[in-house]
């Protein structure tokens, strides 16, 4: 079923929109997934505003904002959505006051709904130890399947050893690799640049890619990409994805994860071995702390649950 086209805006509302939709594309460097979100959260937005009588941007007030994300909630959308609508909402009339284009910026005064932040089942050293063996051999069959498995086998090994996002690995180009210094230079969110470590397997399965396998798959259309699909253009996300849940799922007793889970596992063995927290953040691209002393919450809990199984009088 194809949806309806949106009804179009009034015309100071609409131009506000697209002047926003540059903003956060170009200005702010949002990635594309997000700018599609937050243009089609405050169109439904300016829409709600347009259906109560608003045409003119001066005219958006707090209750506004609050009546358009009641309708949100009362549509059945959960928390997180809720959460992002607003935020989008905030970054909007932040974005517009900003541009003079209205005279008091309301969306300080919309509370975010709080979403509680949960992380999935981490796998354990022995278990990634595990998996990672089982990605490590050649592989049979056909020249490129085996050019595919050493792939595979190069691809877990980065992200456990770097915790980087699956987009960040599917942007990897050859240059990005420093075989000598074992790093690998990243383009996060928002465009922002780090370079992170990589372990020696790591590094180790990177050169057998690219020497091995990568040869064997690529054609006109590769360019520099470090990774590529079975086509020889650059590995879209989904396929990493694929890679990953059947790695994991191909040993037995391992929850099901996937990139993210591994960023997880990275995050939470390099705390539990004892690397400070602003290291970690700096090895995950997070903007901030906060993001990553979640991780504490998951390596306290672990250490408590090995606590209570192990002493005598816990």
């Amino acid at each position: 079923m194809v949806s309806p086209e949106p009804e179009p805006l009034p015309g100071e509302l609409s131009s506000a929109l697209a002047a926003f939709r540059c903003h956060i594309e170009a200005e702010r460097g949002l990635s594309r997934h997000t700018v599609r979100a937050y243009a089609g959260d405050v169109h439904s937005l300016l829409e709600h505003a347009a259906a109560a009588g608003v045409t003119a941007l001066g005219e958006l007030d707090i209750g506004i904002l609050r009546a358009w994300l009641g309708e949100q909630h009362g549509s059945g959308n959960s928390r997180a959505t809720l959460a992002r609508r607003a935020a989008a909402a905030r970054t909007f009339t932040a974005f517009a006051h900003a541009r003079g284009l209205i005279g008091a910026d309301p969306g300080p005064l919309l509370g975010i709904p709080r979403t509680p932040r949960r992380l999935p089942e981490v796998l354990s050293q022995d278990q990634v130890a595990a998996v990672l063996d089982t990605t490590s051999g050649a592989g049979g069959g056909a020249r490129q399947d085996r050019a595919l498995a050493v792939r595979d086998a190069a691809i877990m090994e980065l992200l456990y050893a770097t915790g980087i996002r699956v987009g960040e690995l599917c942007g990897l180009d050859l240059g990005d690799l420093d075989e000598e210094r074992r790093t690998v230079r990243v383009f996060g969110k928002g465009g922002r640049e780090r370079t992170v470590p990589a372990g020696i397997p790591a590094v180790r399965a990177l050169s057998a890619w690219m020497l091995q396998g990568r040869p064997v798959i690529a054609g006109p259309g590769s360019g520099f990409a470090l990774f590529l699909g079975a086509r020889g253009r650059r590995l879209d996300p989904r396929t990493a994805r694929r890679v990953v849940h059947a790695s994991i799922a191909a040993v037995p007793g391992t929850p099901d994860s996937g990139p993210h889970g591994l960023r997880h596992a990275a995050a939470t063995h390099l705390l539990e071995g004892g690397a400070d927290l602003r290291s970690v953040q700096e090895i995950l691209g997070h903007a901030s702390l906060t993001s990553t002393q979640i991780y504490t919450h998951v390596s306290v809990e672990r250490l408590q649950s090995a606590y209570r199984q192990a002493h005598p009088r816990a």
